[in-house]
């Protein structure tokens, strides 16, 4: 299992509830967290054969952007 970590603009409960079910129709993710605490709005995935680009691709489309902390 990989784990990757992203900076987004996921500000809010509501955001969340916009990218759910993006993150969780993704056969790939296994896990997904965000930290909204974290100025930086920390995305946290887990899963297998996950990709920065993946992940960019499936937020972008629910409206969001990701960049991966590395």
């Amino acid at each position: 299992m990989n784990t990757l970590k992203f900076k987004t603009n996921i500000k809010c409960n509501n955001c969340i509830t916009t990218v759910t079910p993006y993150l969780n129709d993704n056969e790939k993710i296994k896990e997904w967290k965000v930290d909204l605490k974290n100025p930086e709005r920390i995305l946290t995935i887990t899963g297998e054969e996950i990709t920065a680009e993946l992940v960019k691709s499936i937020l972008s489309k629910a409206g969001y952007k990701a960049e991966e902390i590395i």
